[in-house]
This record gives C-alpha cells, structure tokens and sequence, in this order.
C-alpha cells in the first residue's frame, strides 16, 4: 500500500503545540565496542551502562509531559528489535522508520522531519543518538528548557558538554557570543574536529571549548529550511522517499530507490557546521558518546585499584594485581593478572584485549576479520528475530546443533528447506507444529522429525518461552536455505 506524506495511513500521534518530539537515531555497528557490538545486535542495543539498553535510556529521557511519541530512524533489519526493546520500557507507540540503506545523519534527520512537519512544523525536535549515554539524567531538565527555547526562535541548537579531559574521541565547539533573549544559549564561534592529543590539551586549557555532544534540537520547519538551503540534493530524495513510503505492519518503509539517491554526509557536515543559525547550550549532565572500551572505563563504577568491571550472563571475571583495567565477562570467564591500563572483554565466541589508549584502533582490527571472511565480525552466535532467537551450539561436517527460544504467542515462517532435514526436541513449553498436512502438539522431552523437503511451521501457543533443540543435517545448512511460503512478520 502507498502512502503520501499527507496519507492518514501515517501515524499522526505526539506533534501536538508546545511538546517536544523526540527522535532517536538508531544506526551504525559500533565496531569500537567489538565483540559486544556487531552488525547484527549493535551497542546500543545492550545493556552497557545501566539494567537497562542505550536504546532504551534514550527514550526514557523524553516522556511524560511535554514529550511527544519519539520518532526513530533504523535500519530495517534492526526494526523488530527497536520496537520490542521500547515495549519492554513502557513505549508503545513509537513511530519507526525504516532507512532501506545507510545515508547517514542528515538523510535520516530530514525523514524524521518530513513526517513531523506533517503534523506540526513549528513542533520542536530533539534528535539523538540511540547508543549514548547520560549519567546524570536529572541534570537535563534545566539545558533541554533553554535549548527548546532557542530551537523555538529559529536556532539549529546543540549541548555543548563540559569537557572533564583532553579527549580525543570527540569534536569540539567555540563558544561565542550569548544569544538575545535567550539566557545560557550562545552562538557557535566554529566546530573543531576530533584533534590529537597536542590540540585537544589546547582546546581543554583554553576554556572556550565543549565537546560536541551530536544532539540537536530545532523545529521542524527551521530544519527543512536550512535543508532547502544548504543541503537540497539530501532533502529532494529523502522527501520523495517519504512521499512513496509503504506501510509494514506498524512500520514506516522508507521507498528505497528514492532514498538511495540521498549523498551519504553527517548532519554536522551537512547542515550545523555551515548554517547561520548554529547555537549552544552548555551542559553537564555525564554525557559519553560510549565510542570505545575507555569511554565504558570512564564512566563505569571502579575498585580500588581503578578497575571497572562487569560480569554478565552468567560470567566471572578474577583480577589479581591489576590497575585501571576494564573487564567485561559476558558468559564466559575473564582471568587477568600483572597488568594495568588495558581492557579485556570476554564472550562466548571471541576475545578482545586493547590497551587503553588504543582503543579506538578495534574498528581497525574488525575491518581485519572482515577481510579473513570471519562472520565473529559481523555476527553474534546469537541471532534475534521478531519470534525470539537462535544460537548455534555446535557444527561440524553436514550437521548443525541450535538452541531456538520462541516467544509467547509467536511462529516461524511456513518454510521449507532444499538442502537439510531438521530433528526438534521440545525442552521447554509446548510446540504445536506443522508439518505438510499435519498439526501436531510436541511437549517438553518429547520431539518430532522434520524430513527434508516437507513444509513445516512452529508456533509457541503457551503463556512461556519455548525452548528446543534443532539438529539440522544436510549438504548445506546455510541460514538463506530457507523458502518462505507464508510469514507473519511479512520479511
């Protein structure tokens, strides 16, 4: 089903006078945070910093009162994992637009405010990234309120966050000059890019300098202004891929030919660094762009002797004579000794040791897995879907091993395989199965086999996850071996 941008198909909740729309940026792999963050279940969709995920600390910083249902723009194979993460917070009624490729910044900021502008252009926008963090949360209140104020006057507005450290990850802002009428916002003298250690100490000394925080509040008509303006081959494509978004459950799919079009360019490049409009907003409320394995030592609870340390999924870390370390165990054991100023992170199928002061090069040492067709750089063993989620528990010659969790209320696909037969023992819950012409029950310790070639389904009708063992075996047990005939999920 098309639909314009006018279409009364298209959500029209949450822009209403006054409120604050939050729109969350849920993109990137954050390959410096390998081998917790991959392509298939990136950072911020874990739990790094809090109980809760980056994604959903971001949200949670704008509801109740004078927020609006946020906007999120993702990309479609994350989409199923956005919308569950947010319904586990109370969120449910985000609206989710699907990016078909990666444009970067700009492209997605303009989509989110074609379909705000649609409900109230002069509604104010608070753009950010889904995998940072916020340490003092209840320091925001006070910079959001003059930012919103400025971003209401016309102004393209950033928090400028008081640097702690001469910090190279980070790009920097002047401050200049206060803004009329607006207290505690100023202009913006220049941004300076991330410098080495030389400048940034610099940049620190001097005092007229915060780290650039990449969040943005503006409304939606100044921003499709300065657009039109300054940025229009990135505009013109992304309006025509709102005008011929199609429908997907209760997802937004961007058109992908028209999107496609769209220069891949950062909104700072795009548009902050080159309007006249640019403002700042001095904040300290523990921002951390949690880029690298540092930033979580930073930030995180230390010992001691300096050390931070977190222990997930069953995992333990032992430390013995060891300084301002980070060590992260997720489901595996972490031993470490003698040592000072590195971070180890242990997971079930990879392990990364850095030093500290190089942690920025893992994206480096990612690209080099890539290159030896590695899918630990991409992938994690475990594979999330819109049912639940498998995980490989051993392979080997013409057969596979995997633990699939299905959730209440949920199916597979109807599906057939060319290549493989698939054995399933039922040890949780109970599974109603169908297998060509048959429905059948199969309960816990009980199973049931899948010959080659058969059309079959799994469908979890219990009120608790179901959990079995599938033993696959064939010529070829490759995850694209799958012929879907029917999917709920529409993929």
């Amino acid at each position: 089903m098309e639909i314009s941008i006018d279409s009364p198909s298209l959500p029209r909740q949450g822009a209403r006078a006054g409120t604050i729309v939050p729109v969350i940026l849920s993109g990137g792999s954050g390959t410096r945070l390998w081998p917790v963050s991959r392509e298939s279940f990136p950072k911020q969709f874990w739990a790094l910093t809090s109980a809760q995920t980056l994604i959903q600390q971001t949200a949670l910083r704008a509801v109740g009162e004078g927020f609006a249902d946020p906007v999120v723009v993702c990309n479609q194979e994350h989409r199923f994992i956005v919308a569950e993460q947010l319904r586990q917070v109370g969120i449910e009624n985000p609206r989710i637009l699907l990016e078909p490729s990666g444009r970067n910044s700009a492209a997605a900021i303009a989509a989110a405010a074609l379909l705000i502008a649609r409900e109230n252009p002069q509604a104010v926008m608070w753009v950010m990234a889904a995998d940072a963090a916020i340490t003092k949360p209840e320091d925001v209140a006070a910079p959001l309120a003059i930012a919103a104020a400025a971003a209401r006057r016309g102004r393209i507005v950033t928090f400028g966050i008081q640097p702690e450290r001469a910090e190279t990850g980070y790009g920097y802002i002047e401050v200049g000059q206060p803004i009329a009428g607006v207290a505690g916002a100023h202009e913006v003298t220049r941004f300076v890019e991330k410098p080495d250690r030389a400048l940034a100490e610099q940049l620190l000394a001097d005092g007229r300098y915060l780290w650039n925080s990449g969040m943005f509040l503006f409304t939606a008509e100044t921003l499709l202004a300065e657009m039109q303006a300054h940025a229009p081959a990135i505009l013109a494509p992304v309006r025509r891929a709102m005008e011929d978004a199609t429908a997907d459950l209760t997802f937004i799919r961007l058109d992908p030919t028209a999107f496609s079009a769209s220069p891949e360019i950062s909104f700072d490049y795009a548009i902050a660094e080159v309007t006249s409009r640019a403002a700042v907003v001095p904040a300290a409320f523990g921002w951390s762009d949690v880029g690298t394995w540092a930033a979580l030592w930073q930030i995180g609870d230390k010992d001691e002797a300096g050390n931070a340390v977190d222990c997930c999924n069953g995992g333990l870390a032992v430390l013995k004579d060891t300084q301002n370390c980070y060590v992260r165990a997720d489901g595996a054991v972490a031993a470490i000794a003698g040592v000072q100023d590195v971070a180890l992170i242990v997971t079930k199928d990879a392990t990364l040791l850095v030093h500290r002061d190089r942690a920025q090069d893992v994206s480096k040492l990612v690209a080099e897995l890539k290159r030896a067709g590695r899918a630990e750089a991409r992938e994690h063993n475990r594979m999330y879907r819109p049912w639940g989620f498998y995980e490989s528990l051993i392979s080997g010659d013409r057969f596979q091993v995997k633990r699939i969790v299905v959730n209440p209320g949920h199916k597979l696909s109807l599906q057939k395989h060319f290549h493989r037969a698939e054995h399933w023992v039922v040890v949780n819950g109970t599974a109603e199965v169908t297998r060509d012409a048959e429905t059948l029950m199969v309960r816990e310790n009980e199973s049931i086999y899948l010959p080659l070639g058969c059309v079959h389904r799994l469908f979890n009708p219990g009120k608790i996850p179901l959990v079995l063992i599938e033993v696959q075996s064939g010529a070829y047990l490759g995850e694209d071996d799958i012929v879907r005939l029917e999917d709920t999920y529409k993929r």
